[in-house]
């Protein structure tokens, strides 16, 4: 007779009642039934992939393309799934809300998230938080970074500071400065407005005229240098705090035709900002990392959920910027945000 099962076996040993034969059974059955079961739930829990929400300042940009590049790639590696998801058109809170909420809603294990405002994204973190999801914030942050597992940004302030000293020097430390910034808020511009201005301080025959905001749209930059071109002729240099800035205030030049005339020292490397760079309307790019940002942010989450290398995560970690120049464009154009 051939056994089919291992409850044939238990269920054809001879026994001295027939009640015990039953109750055999019934144990035997129960017991493979409970095995199945709990071998089908934890099958069911090793097929469960992480998911891991990122919401960027502006999708469309082309540092956050750069960004989702590196975010993707890791996540491959990783074996998570990655859900992107940003405004196409504007960098503010209003429009990043509705996108952190859905990736919440949406039960993410982990948040990466690049704040827009310091303090109206506040609450989305808060709201993880009180979910148990962990939170990593990316190139920007928030006012309370208590609850974040960890922050991960360029050296801002150093950023700064580079701009201002090459600045000077290129300008022969005297003249008229503007700063085109992106966001009013944003923490990485506020943090570079303000190493420019420290390091200026060091050159008292330099005069900063003005400072207006792009917020991710160069029709905004061009709009205000043309205004500052205008009110004064003799300009010697600008700072152009993010990419889109640069990438508005390089036209508002060419329109005026002073393009190389108006040393312009720029933020991020965007293909447009290095074209123009090798053109010699930028004098040198800021660039950050934001593949490497975005790289360390998926490891960090993936470690945070699983409990893997949680003592290798950091609470707050500065990427070095590199500094581009045409001199040096053969050894930093790799620098180059790749989309």
């Amino acid at each position: 007779m051939i056994r089919n099962s291992a409850t044939d076996l238990v269920c054809a040993q001879p026994a001295p009642r027939a009640s015990t034969k039953a109750v055999g059974c019934a144990l035997a059955i129960w017991a493979l039934g409970f095995h199945f079961l709990a071998a089908s739930a934890s099958a069911d829990e090793a097929k469960k992939q992480i998911t891991i929400g990122f919401v960027p300042g502006i999708a469309s940009d082309p540092f956050f393309k750069a960004m989702e590049l590196g975010a993707r790639n890791k996540a491959k590696e990783l074996g998570v799934n990655l859900m992107w998801q940003g405004s196409a058109s504007d960098y503010s809170p209003q429009t990043e809300m509705p996108f952190v909420d859905a990736a919440l809603t949406n039960g993410v294990d982990a948040l990466i998230l690049v704040p827009t405002d310091p303090n109206a994204m506040q609450p989305a973190v808060t709201r993880a938080e009180s979910m148990k999801i962990p939170v990593i914030t990316v190139d920007t942050t928030v006012a309370d970074q208590s609850y974040l597992t960890s922050f991960i940004t360029g050296d801002n302030i150093d950023g700064g500071h580079q701009a201002a000293e090459t600045l000077a020097r290129l300008i022969g430390d005297k003249g008229k400065v503007f700063i085109m910034s992106g966001s009013p808020s944003a923490t990485t511009d506020v943090a570079r407005e303000k190493g420019f201005r420290e390091a200026m301080k060091q050159h008292p025959n330099i005069e900063i005229v003005g400072i207006e905001y792009a917020n991710s749209q160069p029709a905004n930059a061009t709009s205000a240098v043309n205004t500052i071109l205008l009110k004064y002729p003799d300009l010697a240099g600008i700072f152009a705090l993010d990419g889109t800035s640069g990438t508005g205030t390089v036209a508002a030049l060419r329109n005026a035709n002073k393009a190389g005339e108006v040393k312009l020292i720029g933020y991020d490397a965007y293909k447009t900002e290095v074209d123009a760079l090798k053109e010699g309307i930028f004098t040198a790019l800021v660039a950050q990392q934001p593949a490497k940002e975005a790289d360390l942010a998926l490891q960090y989450a993936y470690d945070k959920i699983t409990g893997k290398d949680v003592g290798s995560i950091q609470k707050t970690v500065v990427i070095p910027n590199v500094v581009i120049t045409k001199e040096n464009l053969p050894e930093t154009e790799k620098y180059m945000y790749v989309q």
